[in-house]
Order: structure tokens, then C-alpha cells, then sequence
């Protein structure tokens, strides 16, 4: 189920605009939140009413315009508010002030409160952190609701007990079948029930023994309704796992067993309570109960069993067992690089993440309008990826994947369907962490149009095989995943664990590559490779292997020199012969094949610097951002500071540009371009550096001048 929405909406109310409000406005536009401001309370009530939206900032530094406690109250006394964070801007306190409680603000109806701070990235980081906190537990709240109508609708008779055996939710399936109201049964021990007689003696004890080791137990067993009759029931209690990896609830799955005359009494009971008044409709449901009983009297031999033997039950209550393993306690998370204790680190990595979680369309032909207006200009290397960001909801590796893919022909040569090949796509996406504000899947999309672009062009095609591109391809896509923003060397210096677990060597890149075969491998539904002979696995898992290595910086200049001494040189006294004769003996050598495919893709790593000037203004903006943050984690951990020019206080953006094109961009660029011919990218390169050249020469730290800023 999709537990969010396109995209955050902001209620911004300032009686007067001033330098806080500006910076909300731009943090939500940095944040690709909708924002509106209001003057008034008046304006304010209405426009909420409009547009329910999920956060409203409120600023409670005087009373002089408004009394911003009074506008909170009126907006929490309304239904929609029920799910809306409410923010305080509060004055900040001087040193020698004592700071105020928060419970008149929590009273009044505030969720928190935020001290008076003007710096875009301040806002934007309260913001983002209620997104990811506050937000979204609201949004797993609105899913519950249509989950449990969905479970009140169900047919089948549900129970839901925490790890005591306290039962907590009955459908009402549930209430008719054990004639028992759920007033009378919600809060009380499975054990104060009246028990059957007619169980074999040891039967609890074998169920209790199978779910308390976290497996699902499914089987017949006779229970007691309230007037006292005994009745036979097929039942499945599946345990889900909760916080902490403990069993927190057990959910219980009954249908009545009809081979004997009690039950099937029980059934005419229930047709006639529920559907009485339209005969003819009471008598096309009868027929649809008759006929399932019918088909449920085949099922004579099952006996008590765990999930693992089969039973033609299971198809039965695989639908509905799908909405008890989502997430009743927690949302499905992805914490990326989480704090332990002192010095350690360790990713929280998500291997369970399924494409039954989010939403992705059924197949290419199923992609909304405006998605695939946007693509049908991805073959462009002026395509925008920030604008297919936007309207993917930060999910644009999906859709580009299966675009791109399709154009490759990456199913055929796989073996595999489409089906397998988006589930794939989303799989890898959901392990990349939309809270870094570069290394997420949006950046992982930028270099896969980059590679795609790149082995579009006529040098490059002629010298790959069809295994190469396919490898390039799927390489450009994982070469990030479940990356934490942070460096390699923080990883070490902090002592993490996958520091140690790779000796301190290319760290970030093995795990990327490890963690992507890790996800592809265990699950059939998304196991790209299920269909390919042994040694073309090989062939292609040692391709991706060595591209995504060859993207950790440290053996740069050694990648980039044997470029141009084993390709450039040779091809510049190869001058008098034709291209087909130059990529004719390349393929004769396998190595420059691989000289190839490492170049590519580090090209297209780092190829901001050769977009167009907005996309690459944009890239600088949230490459510096993260690096910013890990200055930021540094100074607080007592770390060593491994980019110290990245102070987000003394830091010139213009200045680390034109460092980064100078002493990466350009030679590389250079040579990939005498190689793949690519003058759009080294005119943009050119102007790009023009535009940082001319910042610096203004003494301009930011991204743009500050008039530009304010058009």
C-alpha cells in the first residue's frame, strides 16, 4: 500500500512577510513541497479547509497581528486537522534567558516548536525531518483506516491478539460466526474464553509452540461459540514482527469447515441475518455460499500443520495474509547510516522491501501522460531529471529504468519479464535513501540516462556486445543503492561496520554492489538473473562488479591514464583508418572493452558539470548540501574533518567547482570526448565553468548572485 502522497502541502500564516517566512517558502521549494501563505486567521481557516494541508507553520513570535495559540486552536477544532503537524515559530532566547516550557504550545494544539532561525537550510531541514517523522506516521495512520474497512468488508472472520493473547480487533465476520459482540471480547485473554471440548488434548500446545517461533500454524480446530455449540473451523494465525524484531501481534484468519450439521446451520444463519429485505440478492449470495462450501468439503485430510506443508487453503488466504503482514505497528523504514554508540555506525538495511510496497505502474504502456511525455525526450542529453523527480514523487529510477531498458533490450536478453524487471527496478530504488540530498535514486537515474546516452553514440556502440550494454546499464542503476551520504572515509574514521567488514578498501563500493545482488538474488518475483545460463552470469556479474568498483575515486587518475595510453593514443596513430576499423579491434581485445565500460560509467558519475547550467547549479547545490552535513556530523562526533573546505559557514560553492573541474572533470572529459565525440557536454562543461569562473571572480560563495536569487 502507498503510504504517502504527491506531493507535501505547506500552510504557511505570517501576518507580514519578513526574512522567516521567505525562508520557509524557499526551503518548501527546495523541498518540492506546494506552498501557501496566509495573512490572516480568517484566510488562514479557509485556505486550510481548501486544501488540508500536511504541515502548517505558524508564527507565534509576537501577538501583534494575531494570536497565533487562538488560529491553532480554531484549526485543530476542525476533522481535517486531525492528521495536519502544526509548527510554532518561537523567538529565539538569549544566552542568559531560561527557556520557556512547551506545554502551553502542546496544550494549544502544536505538535512542536521551532526557534527563530531565517537560513533556508534551518527550514528546509525542520522540514524534511517532519516529513519523515511526524508525516508519515500520519500517512500510515490514514492507510490503517482503509485497511481496517477493508478487514471490517472481509468475509472471512478475523482476530487480531497482541504477544499476550489479548485480543484487540474482531471483524465483524468474526462477531457473526462466534455470536459473541466485540465490546465482549476486545481486552480480554484468549484463555477467559470457553474452550471445545473436542480438540485433541496437545493441539494448543502445538500451536503455541509453532507461532511463538515467529511460523504461521494453519489447520482445523473446534471452537465454542457463545451459545455453547461447538463448531469446526479452518484457521491460520500467522505472528507479525514489530519494533525490535519481537512478535508483537498474532492475526488469525477463521472459516467455518462445513461437514457437519452445526456449521452448515451456522451458514444459513448468518445468509439470513445479513441478507434479508432484496430476496433476489439474498439468493445469488446464497448460491456463491453454496458453491464455496461446496469447493471447501474437497479439503477433507488437512489437519493441524505448519505453513510450510502445502494445502490448497492457502490460496484461499493469501490475499487477505497479505494485508496482516503489512505493517500494523511500524511502517516499512529505511534508516541508512544509524548512530549506535560512540564511534560506530551500521546501515539499517531494508532486504525486505518488496514491490507489493509501492506504487509503480503494471507496465510501460500503464506510465501516467505526464510521466511519459516527460520521457519521450530521455534520449536527449539535455533531459531534465528534476522534473521527472517531481513528477514521479521520487521515483524516477522506476520509470526511467523501464524505459531505458525496454530501448536496450534488457528483458530479451535476460530471459526475464517485464513484471520481474519493475519489480527489480523498485526493489533497488526503495534501497536508496530519499533523505540524502544527492546520493538517492534521483542521482542513480542521472547516470543511468548518462550511460544510456553514452552508449547511444556510434564509437561506443560499435565496440561493446550486447552483454557490455546490459551490464553498463544495470551497473548505472545499483552503483549507489542504499548509499548513506556519507564518505568512505567517515565510514572509516567513524570505525563503521562495513569499514571493518571491508578492510577499509573502496568500502561504500562493495557494499553497493553486494547489497544489489543480495536484493536481486533472494526473491524470485525480482531476480533478474533466474533465467541466464551459469556463465553468462558470471560474464555479466564480474561487468557490473568491476564497473561500480571502478566509481570510488581513489584509483581515478589510474583508470583515466590507462584510458587514454590504451585507447586514445593507439586510435590518434590510427588516424588514417575508419571508425569501424578502430572499434573492430578494440572488441578484438577485451580489456579495452573493459577500459570502456570503467570510463563510461565514471563519466557519467560525475557528470553534472556537463549539464546544462540550471542541472548542474542544482547538482552543486546538493552535492555540497551532503557534504555540508558530514562537516556537520564531524565537528558534533569529534571525527576527523575529511573536506574541511565544506563549512557550510566559510564554504565558497564557485571555488569547489571550479577545484572539482580542474583537477577531475576536464582531462577525463577530455579524453572520453576524443574517444565518444560529445561537443553538447564539453560546451556545457565549458559555460558551466565560465559561470563558477565569474561567481568566484565577484567573491560570490553561492550558487548563483544574490540578484539572480531574487528573480
Amino acid at each position: 500500500m502507498r503510504l504517502t502522497q504527491d506531493p507535501i502541502q505547506v500552510l504557511l500564516i505570517f501576518a507580514k512577510e519578513d526574512n522567516q517566512s521567505d525562508g520557509f517558502w524557499w526551503a518548501c521549494d527546495r523541498a518540492g513541497y506546494r506552498c501557501n501563505i496566509a495573512r490572516t486567521p480568517e484566510s488562514a481557516l479557509e485556505c486550510f479547509l481548501d486544501k488540508h494541508q500536511e504541515i502548517i507553520v505558524i508564527d507565534h513570535r509576537n501577538s501583534r497581528y494575531f494570536d497565533a495559540e487562538d488560529i491553532c486552536r480554531s484549526i485543530r477544532a476542525t476533522k481535517p486537522s486531525e492528521h495536519t503537524v502544526i509548527l510554532a515559530v518561537v523567538p529565539r532566547t538569549s544566552v542568559d534567558q531560561e527557556e520557556t516550557s512547551v506545554l502551553p504550545l502542546l496544550n494549544a494544539g502544536f505538535n512542536r516548536q521551532f526557534m527563530e532561525n531565517s537560513s533556508i537550510t534551518a527550514c528546509y531541514n525542520e522540514l524534511v525531518q517532519i516529513e519523515h517523522g511526524e508525516v508519515r506516521s500520519q500517512f500510515k495512520l490514514r492507510a490503517c483506516n482503509a485497511v481496517f474497512m477493508a478487514l471490517d468488508h472481509c468475509q472471512e472472520a478475523i482476530e487480531i491478539t497482541s504477544e499476550d493473547h489479548v485480543i484487540q480487533y474482531v471483524n465483524p465476520a468474526f462477531e457473526r460466526m462466534m455470536g459473541y459482540h466485540k465490546g465482549e471480547l476486545i481486552g480480554k485473554e484468549l484463555t477467559e474464553l470457553p474452550k471445545s471440548d473436542k480438540n485433541c488434548a496437545d493441539l494448543l500446545d502445538t500451536i503455541n509452540t509453532f507461532i511463538k517461533k515467529g511460523k504461521e500454524w494453519q489447520g482445523v480446530y473446534y471452537a465454542r461459540r457463545k451459545s455453547g455449540d461447538s463448531i469446526q473451523q479452518h484457521v491460520k494465525i500467522t505472528p507479525v514482527i514489530g519494533q525490535g524484531g519481537k512478535i508483537r501481534h498474532f492475526v488469525s484468519l477463521k472459516r467455518l469447515h462445513c461437514t457437519n450439521e452445526n456449521n452448515k446451520q451456522l451458514y444459513k444463519t448468518h445468509r439470513d441475518e445479513k441478507y434479508t429485505g432484496d430476496n433476489s440478492q439474498s439468493e445469488t449470495h446464497s448460491f456463491k455460499c453454496k458453491n464455496r462450501r461446496k469447493d471447501s468439503t474437497d479439503v477433507k485430510s488437512i489437519t493441524s500443520q505448519s505453513s510450510d506443508a502445502p494445502s490448497l487453503q492457502t490460496r484461499r488466504y493469501s490475499s487477505m495474509a497479505r494485508i496482516h503482514s503489512m505493517t500494523i505497528e511500524a511502517p516499512i523504514t529505511k534508516d541508512g547510516l544509524r548512530r549506535l554508540s560512540g564511534n560506530e555506525y551500521v546501515f539499517s538495511k531494508n532486504m525486505n522491501l518488496s514491490h507489493s510496497h509501492l506504487s509503480v505502474p503494471n507496465s510501460i504502456s500503464d506510465v501516467p501522460p505526464c510521466i511519459t511525455q516527460l520521457l519521450d525526450n530521455e534520449e536527449s542529453w539535455d533531459f531534465n531529471i528534476f522534473e521527472l523527480e517531481a513528477v514521479t514523487n521520487k521515483r524516477p529510477l522506476v520509470y526511467l529504468g523501464l524505459k531505458v531498458f525496454a530501448r536496450f533490450g534488457v528483458s530479451e536478453f535476460l530471459s526475464c519479464s517485464e513484471a520481474t524487471l519493475r519489480a527489480w527496478l523498485q526493489v533497488i530504488e526503495a534501497n536508496y535513501h530519499s533523505s540524502n540530498s544527492y546520493h538517492n535514486s534521483t542521482h542513480a537515474a542521472d547516470v543511468l540516462h548518462a550511460t544510456a546516452f553514452f552508449l547511444g553514440k556510434e564509437r561506443v556502440k560499435g565496440s561493446l556486445d550486447h552483454l557490455d550494454e546490459v551490464a553498463a546499464l544495470i551497473a548505472a542503476t545499483i552503483h549507489d543503492v542504499d548509499h548513506p551520504g556519507r564518505t568512505n572515509s567517515f565510514l572509516c574514521n567513524a570505525g563503521s561496520e562495513l569499514a571493518i567488514l571491508y578492510n577499509d578498501t573502496a568500502v561504500l563500493e562493495s557494499h553497493h554492489t553486494a547489497l544489489a545482488f543480495q536484493l536481486t538474488t533472494k526473491d524470485s518475483k525480482c531476480n533478474i538473473f533466474k533465467n541466464i545460463d551459469r556463465n553468462h552470469y558470471r560474464t555479466l556479474r564480474q561487468a557490473i562488479i568491476d564497473m561500480v568498483l571502478a566509481t570510488e575515486m581513489t584509483k581515478h587518475f589510474e583508470h583515466v591514464n590507462k584510458f587514454v595510453n590504451s585507447i586514445n593514443k593507439p586510435m590518434a596513430c590510427e588516424e588514417t583508418s575508419s571508425d569501424c576499423e578502430c572499434t573492430a579491434n578494440i572488441k578484438n581485445f577485451p580489456d579495452n572493452q573493459t577500459l570502456i565500460k570503467r570510463m563510461m560509467i565514471k563519466c557519467a558519475d560525475v557528470a553534472n558539470p556537463c549539464r546544462p547550467l540550471e542541472l548542474c547549479i542544482e547538482w552543486a547545490g546538493r552535492i555540497s548540501e551532503e557534504y555540508f552535513a558530514q562537516t556537520d556530523e564531524e565537528k558534533r562526533q569529534g571525527l576527523p574533518v575529511v573536506m574541511p573546505v565544506f563549512d557550510r559557514n566559510t564554504c565558497s560553492i564557485p571555488k569547489s567547482q571550479i577545484s572539482f573541474i580542474d583537477y577531475f572533470i576536464t582531462d577525463m572529459f577530455d579524453a572520453w570526448d576524443a574517444f565518444a565525440h560529445l561537443p553538447v557536454l564539453m560546451q556545457h562543461l565549458a559555460n558551466n565553468y565560465k559561470h563558477w569562473k565569474t561567481l568566484d571572480e565577484l567573491k560570490c560563495k553561492s550558487l548563483r548572485l544574490p540578484s539572480e536569487n531574487n528573480n
